[in-house]
């Protein structure tokens, strides 16, 4: 009956739960009593906002929770009217509790402030609901001294005639706030004095404190822009924009961040790296899911697979078979959140469930958000590139940091900070002997080189050689990880995928990460090889450098689906061309290859295994196609493409059905070669 915190409510929101008819007396006064007990632990917590409502309510429940202890101790029996009244009272207690629980989070406290009419309003119909409950409880008929019952209805007066209003204070710290933003509107901004005075009323005088509002904002962001309406997007932008220009200005020293990021990002990806994809797939498609909905068995589907389940007639739960008394949906937020840090972590594409989705995703993030948005985030462009450029070396750091966060997610923050100028600074700090600094810009230069003009600057500027130096030997691991990434989005201009396959370093270095790296650093490396095969000298360049048996280890060894996959698409570029095919050929992969086809590996994984062995039966000849055609599991697995793979795998999946097909009946129609393979075992492919 206890509502618990960390339920994925979202906030300010009371879904409270009324006790049912039939409880006993005894329970409902035990949980009433926990209860109170919880809501006046609240009593020694720092609430910022709407203080004296809530302790004034904590107050009002401390005195009816020595009488409801007295009713309890008196061992006297309830009347039906009293469980009534009672059952009422554990309603709005609820409600206190889950508001009490808003008030103190450490991380919602500006929005709180801002929302203080909202929650003084709540406190008040709360307040109201007390008293109403308790004024019609007959205290006649309950077992409790006079003195507390006295002590009842002078609380039941209170909380009938008590105004609960909004805090001057929180009146002049909202407006505040509200000055602020309109001068981010305007692109100037009060003094530092003031920024502080708003920041000290709240409690926030670390930075974590304020990272911690920031993330918070950007999730309500999330959510908000799941809704219809998206009322609160603008505002809570603002909000967003002016935390972060609290975060970046106002606070010299990173903390609570055990290392300025890198620890923590690795504690972050260990967490991740223990999910499985499988965790992520949909039971139906075998997908990762897109737009993961939970039914009433608990389990949960992409919203694509199981309607279109529900519409072919199945009313019942696929995994298992249980019949559904309804076919209700439920968004399951925390795991589509889950789903795209796995995606993030992984570099695998999270598509958005449909094009409408997908184009205001990208439409969110290109934009600010509101104006005071925009003007915020410029002016914290502006003051980083400064820092970058005259400021101390800890300052530096602090700056390639910020931009580091500022940059990872947000289209709009990456152009402001590349018009601001800071990527000649960054690539400065490249050579840094600090190796956290290092890896800060690196980072930073990562994120900023998904922006369409910031590979022209990078390359402009010398980047590409400082880059492949970090690449070969940066100072920690991650610092190389990054370096792999920027180059795949340098590689995407055509003019950089020559210059960096023109470096005799960078293959050798990007062979040595494949081989001896961690998981993500070898998806980087990966997926840096691939963006550059696209120019014919860069494939001649792979094979030259001998990494295709590294491939196939990757094939016979790794048990990550990801880097699998990203093997396999190599693999099949590599094979488009007869001296690709001769190298996967001499290092007899084809057992690998069919192995991972037959596999439950995802989609993608095999079409490029499809891909892969059709190029090899075109390049490789009759040999590689006699092997093929031995193959006992194979034709199964193309023949399950044809339904069930996308539309490319199921294409070349048809073409190499046709091509195994007329080898066989060139082959049968001699005597010495009867016997290879049964008959049967083929189907004409139209």
């Amino acid at each position: 009956m206890i509502q618990r915190s960390g339920s994925g409510r979202r906030i300010l929101t009371y879904p409270a739960v009324h006790p049912c008819e039939a409880i006993a007396p005894q329970t409902l006064l035990n949980s009433l009593i926990t209860l109170t007990h919880i809501i006046c632990s609240y009593k020694s917590k720092f609430i910022a906002s709407n203080n004296r409502n809530a302790r004034e309510t904590v107050r009002q429940i401390g005195v009816v929770r020595v009488f409801l202890e007295e009713i309890r101790d008196g061992q006297s029996g309830l009347s039906a009217s009293a469980v009534l009244c009672l059952s009422e009272l554990h309603l709005a207690f609820q409600k206190v509790q889950l508001l009490l629980e808003d008030l103190t989070r450490d991380d919602a406290r500006v929005w709180m402030l801002i929302n203080s009419d909202r929650v003084a309003n709540h406190f008040r119909v709360l307040s109201r609901a007390m008293g109403t409950a308790l004024d019609v409880l007959p205290l006649g008929s309950v077992n409790a001294p006079v003195e507390v019952k006295e002590h009842v209805e002078l609380v039941t007066r209170q909380a009938r005639k008590a105004m609960f209003e909004v805090d001057p204070d929180d009146i002049r710290v909202v407006e505040a706030v509200r000055s602020v933003l309109v001068g981010f509107e305007k692109g100037v901004v009060s003094g530092g004095s003031h920024l502080k005075w708003v920041l000290e009323y709240l409690g926030i005088r670390k930075w974590s404190n304020c990272e911690r509002q920031v993330k918070f904002l950007d999730s309500e962001i999330e959510v908000e822009n799941l809704t219809e309406e998206k009322r609160e997007v603008g505002f809570l932008s603002s909000l967003k924009g002016f935390m972060c220009y609290c975060r970046c200005v106002l606070f010299n020293v990173v903390d609570g961040e055990r290392g300025r990021r890198s620890e923590t990002k690795c504690s972050s990806s260990e967490v991740l790296n223990r999910l499985n994809v499988e965790d992520f797939q949909c039971p139906i498609s075998l997908e990762i899911m897109v737009d993961p909905v939970t039914i009433r068995t608990g389990h949960s589907y992409d919203r694509s697979s199981i309607m279109k389940w529900f519409r072919a007639g199945n009313p019942i739960c696929p995994k298992t078979g249980e019949k559904l008394k309804n076919m209700e949906v439920v968004p399951n937020l925390a795991l589509k959140r889950l789903i795209q840090q796995y995606c993030a972590a992984n570099c695998v594409p999270f598509a958005a469930s449909d094009n409408r989705n997908l184009d205001t995703g990208k439409t969110r993030l290109a934009v600010a958000g509101s104006l005071a948005a925009e003007g915020a985030t410029k002016m914290v462009a502006e003051f980083l590139s400064g820092r970058l450029d005259v400021g101390t070396r800890e300052e530096q750091n602090k700056a390639a940091y910020e931009i580091r966060l500022l940059s990872k997610t947000s289209i709009f923050n990456r152009s402001c900070l590349v018009e601001a100028g800071v990527i000649p600074h960054l690539l400065k700090l490249l050579s840094s002997a600090d190796s956290v600094t290092q890896e800060n810009s690196i980072a930073a230069l990562l994120n900023l080189s998904k922006h369409s003009k910031s590979k022209d600057a990078i390359v402009e500027n010398g980047g590409l050689d400082l880059i492949v130096d970090v690449l070969k030997k940066g100072l920690k691991p991650e610092a190389c990880q990054h370096a792999a990434g920027t180059m795949f989005y340098l590689a995407s201009i055509a003019e950089y995928r020559i210059m960096i396959g023109e470096n005799p370093e960078v293959m050798p270095a990007l062979m040595e990460m494949i081989k001896d790296g961690t998981d993500r650093a070898k998806k980087n490396a990966l997926v840096a090889i691939f963006g550059l095969l696209t120019h014919p000298a860069n494939h001649r360049r792979v094979i030259a450098a001998r990494l295709v048996p590294v491939l196939i280890n990757i094939l016979t060894s790794s048990d990550s689906e990801v880097l699998v996959t990203d093997a396999l698409a190599i693999l099949s570029t590599l094979a488009e061309k007869p001296d690709g095919s001769v190298a996967i050929s001499g290092c007899k992969a084809l057992d690998a290859i069919v192995r991972i086809l037959n596999s439950s590996i995802p989609r993608a994984g095999k079409e490029f295994c499809v891909s892969l062995l059709m190029a090899l039966c075109l390049n490789g000849g009759n040999d590689v196609v006699l092997l093929l055609v031995k193959s006992p599991s194979l034709m199964g697995s193309l023949y399950s493409q044809l339904s069930e793979g996308t539309s490319r795998a199921s294409r070349k999946a048809s073409a190499l059905i046709r091509l195994l097909h007329e080898f066989h009946e060139r082959r049968s129609s001699s005597p010495m070669a009867r016997g290879v393979l049964p008959q049967e075992r083929f189907v004409h492919v139209r």
